[in-house]
């Protein structure tokens, strides 16, 4: 004889779980492209993994390296100058 099977009320409780936390006042989230968590969808930068969401909300490098590599050899020629004019 196989015992017959009631309605699983396993089933309710887990809907009643999943909408708990769903209320319709909240702001809307979605996830973020690196880390995969679920944040506001108005933030420029994940408050997890501190990465810019969009290209132009990143700060960007400061200098571009030719830039930093141009100083760095017109120093070194102003040093060298100094030292054989003395």
């Amino acid at each position: 004889m196989t015992p017959s099977r009631e309605p699983d009320d396993d089933e309710d409780d887990w809907e009643d779980t999943l909408s708990i936390g769903a209320d319709s006042d909240d702001e809307p989230t979605v996830p973020c492209p690196y880390c995969r968590r679920d944040i506001l969808e108005d933030s420029p930068r994940c408050p997890y993994c501190e990465r810019y969401i969009s290209e132009e909300d990143h700060a960007g490098p400061s200098k571009p390296v030719w830039v930093i590599l141009t100083a760095l050899i017109c120093l070194g020629i102003a040093i060298w100058w100094v030292l054989t004019v003395i």
